[in-house]
């Protein structure tokens, strides 16, 4: 996913906005706004996968030293 944010960020940003009507400025920056909160929930899902490991890991390991 975050390849796709950053192609379409790119396509975004080669656009001539002097050449763009106010309402297509507007859609412009609605598009780069909603790109900026797909990449910032796309960050956080990476954490949150993170976590996830990490909790998953301490679960097995108290699998493991609950059955000793």
């Amino acid at each position: 996913m975050a390849d796709t944010i950053a192609e379409t960020v790119d396509l975004l940003y080669t656009i001539d906005q002097d050449q763009l009507t106010p309402d297509q400025q507007i859609a412009l920056g609605s598009a780069l706004a909603a790109l900026a909160q797909a990449e910032r929930l796309e960050q956080i899902n990476e954490r949150l996968r993170g976590i996830h490991q990490v909790l998953n890991a301490w679960a097995l390991k108290a699998t493991i030293d609950g059955g000793r």
